[in-house]
């Protein structure tokens, strides 16, 4: 059995995920600059997390016993990927976007840990279908005026306020709130890196 967890993320949501499934664990956020020259979603979050739990892999494990997990969530409607917004109106063309559609949300996670004295990895992603209800330019731009898009991928928060424009999803919940934490635990299981 791991003794010690890292999550290699400043989240809040991430962290009041894996305390809700019971995992202690300690946050060290990653100093890793997101770039990539992955086209695909599933390419992209799956290297993003690979390369934030290296990270912190290398400055902070140095014996047997650790396990560090990196995850990273983006948005993708019809093939365009779509990040953190950064100003207003980026948000409020995203969310027009996604308004009255059905987009995907990938979560791509990464296990880095030391076991016989080798670095080992592994990781996979997740995949959420989200439908979201007809939004009229109104309710865009006071959901905006929230803040609350502006730090989240795809500019909104399940989680938040903009649950009432969720029509309905297909796949994992949490997934979408930005960590898959029961396959999270069952792949952290299967590798034994939990008991």
């Amino acid at each position: 059995m791991k003794s010690r967890i890292i999550l290699a993320s400043a989240s809040p949501r991430r962290q009041e995920l894996l305390t809700q499934i019971g995992l202690p664990f300690e946050v060290c956020p990653s100093e890793w600059e997101e770039v990539t020259d992955k086209e695909l979603p599933e390419e992209v979050v799956q290297e993003l997390s690979y390369h934030k739990a290296m990270e912190v892999y290398e400055r902070n494990v140095t014996e047997e016993g650790t396990v560090v997990i990196g995850a990273d969530t983006i948005v993708a409607c019809g093939g365009q990927i779509l990040g953190k917004p950064g100003t207003r109106e980026r948000a409020e063309e995203m969310l027009g976007k996604l308004q009255g559609g059905t987009h995907q949300v990938y979560t791509g996670v990464a296990f880095v840990w030391k076991e016989k004295g080798r670095t080992e990895s592994a990781g996979f992603y997740e995949c959420t279908d989200v439908r979201i209800f007809p939004m009229t330019e109104e309710e865009i731009r006071c959901y905006v005026e929230t803040g609350e898009p502006m730090d989240k991928a795809g500019a909104y928060g399940i989680q938040g306020g903009f649950a009432a424009f969720i029509q309905g999803i297909c796949g994992d919940y949490n997934n979408v709130v930005g960590l898959p934490v029961g396959r999270v635990y069952q792949e952290l299981k299967k590798r034994q890196l939990i008991g």
